[in-house]
Parts: C-alpha cells; structure tokens; sequence
C-alpha cells in the first residue's frame, strides 16, 4: 500500500506546469514550479518544516514548546500543520493589509493570530517584527522563528526545490523567476541551480514599495522607497539574511495593480488559480519578454493559491474600489 505516514510526508514533489495562454508572446518555453500542491496550499511549506527540524535538533525548540512568528500567511500555515503533527502550540503575528482569509485559515488550524498595523516602521513597538520578537522573548518555553534572518529557509529550498527543478527540466532551465520576500526561494534555489550551471540566470520580482531592486543595484539601502502597497507575499522594508545579493541576477518590479490583474488572468486564461505574488511573477517575466530566445527554459514559481485572496484580487468589488479594472 502507497500512504504518508502523516500529513508532512506530502510535502514537495510538486509539478512544473507550461504556462500557454500568458506567454504566447514570448519565445521560450515557460513552465510554473506549482507550490500550491504542498498541503498548506504554498512553497512555504518546505522551509517551515526545514526550521522547525533544524530547531528541534539543536534544542532550540523543546517538547511542548510554543512557536512564535511574524507571517504573511503562508509561513504560518506551514508551521501550523507541522506543529500539530510534532505536538507544539503556535501564535503568529500578522500585518492588517493581509487578507482575512489568510487570518481565517490560521485559526482554523488552532494558532493563535495577533494583528499589527501595517503603516509603520519595522522598529516600532507595534511593528509585526517587533511584537513577534518580543513574544519570543516573553513566553515562557517558546522558539521564534524568524525566517527572515533563519538560514534554515534557504536551506530548505536548496536542499529540495531547486534540485526537482534542475531535475524535472533534466538540466535544461535557463532562468528561474521568483517574488522575492524573505529571500529563502530565491536564494537556496539560485544558488543551487547556479553551482549546476552558473550560466542560468536567476531573476527576483519586486514591488514598488520595497528596497529590494535599487538596493540590489547600487548597494543604497534608500529609506525613500519604503512606502505601503497592496501586492501580497513580495518586497520587503528591511534585508533580511535569507536574501543573498551576489545570486540575483537582477531585479523586476511590478506595480500592485499589474499585480492584481494578472492574478485573476492566470484563473481566467490558465486555469491557474493562484495567489497575488504569482500575478506578480507571472507580469514581472512579461515586462522581461526581450531578454529570452527560442532556446530558452524559464521556470517560474508560483507561491500560494487563490483561497487566500477570493476577498481581495477575485473579488471585482474590491478590483473596482482600488481601481485596478478599466
């Protein structure tokens, strides 16, 4: 008989998918990294098992421990699901711009969810980094995570996305396009297709609002860039560990609306039912159309799914109000 011995062991193995209808445009052959398969719906799956092992390992995180993060969603979900197979509670910070449903789906998997304003500085008290940091601090027999700074989300990506990658495309990618948020992906990704090929180009999709790209390309962190947005997942007010510069190749970014409509077009025209930072991928490699040949293997990682958004970017009223549909 073929089963998982528990949820976890499903993590992985997920399927590259050609993209046909978006890209008929581009030369090359474009193929999506589908993450949405992993058991909690998204690539962030891998790296919060990865963490939690490496902790468990390392006495960091003891039995019955509680485990304490600052997530967008996703991360959140990963621990939550390991954390109920390995027997730990779980409270997860949030920012308010993310989608209710994303806080929703938390507590249906029994973590507790705090939310935190978004408009402010990442050192400010109320700051989802810093109320998370100081939970971390003040809980009795708790593990904060950190996935910014924790290397083991790179470590992760290295040791099993970017090897199926190289494998399902038996060595032929040439680019691999990710959103960048707390750099895990693209970093353990990029760096071991890179040690395979160093000739593969590894390209991040930013946000207007992050510091990421101008950061990336002349080494000024510029405090003028930071400013709210609504794109989901990707861009970042602060450099976290995980993100290692000298991989990038370069940096594309995407406006939230651009952003937004090519979420719902990846539904509508792909059948891919997908969340925001995959509209965002999947435009930021559109916007890069000059730059591929006819030879060229492009994979793109698409994060998360649609369930996470179904109020917000499938949601034609919310479209309208920002006024993201002409």
């Amino acid at each position: 008989m073929e089963y998982a011995k528990n949820i976890l062991e499903t993590i992985g193995n997920t399927p590259l998918v050609k993209i046909n209808e978006l890209t008929k445009e581009l030369p090359c052959l474009v193929l999506a990294k589908y993450e949405t398969f992993n058991p909690g719906n998204s690539v962030k799956d891998r790296m919060a098992l990865k963490m939690i092992e490496d902790a468990e390992a390392d006495g960091r995180l003891k039995p019955g421990g509680t485990i304490i993060e600052g997530t967008s969603g996703n991360t959140g979900m990963g621990l939550a699901l390991a954390a109920i197979v390995k027997g730990y509670k779980c409270i997860f910070v949030m920012s308010d711009k993310q989608s209710k449903e994303k806080m929703d789906i938390l507590r249906a998997v029994g973590a507790e969810v705090i939310v935190c304003p978004t408009d402010v500085e990442p050192t400010d008290p109320r700051s989802y980094y810093s109320v998370s940091k100081r939970l971390g601090e003040e809980t009795p027999n708790s593990w904060y995570v950190n996935q910014y700074d924790n290397l083991s989300n790179a470590k992760a990506h290295y040791e099993s996305t970017g090897p199926e990658i190289w494998k399902q495309t038996d060595g032929k990618v040439t680019h691999f396009v990710v959103g960048v948020g707390t750099g895990g992906t693209v970093s353990g990704v990029g760096k071991y297709l890179k040690e395979q090929n160093p000739n593969i180009k590894v390209w991040g999709i930013d946000t207007y609002g992050s510091v990421f790209k101008k950061y990336h390309e002349t080494g000024v962190f510029d405090k003028n860039e930071i400013y709210p947005y609504v794109t989901e997942g990707i861009g970042e007010d602060i450099l976290p560990a995980n993100v290692d510069f000298s991989i990038i190749d370069a940096f594309e970014k995407v406006t939230d609306k651009d952003a937004a409509v090519y979420t719902q077009l990846l539904a509508k025209k792909e059948g891919m039912f997908l969340g925001n930072s995959a509209g965002a991928a999947i435009k930021g490699l559109l916007q890069l159309k000059d730059k591929f040949t006819k030879d060229d293997v492009v994979v793109v990682l698409f994060h998360d799914h649609g369930s996470r958004y179904v109020g917000k970017m499938f949601n034609n009223d919310w479209m309208n109000k920002m006024g993201y549909l002409d």
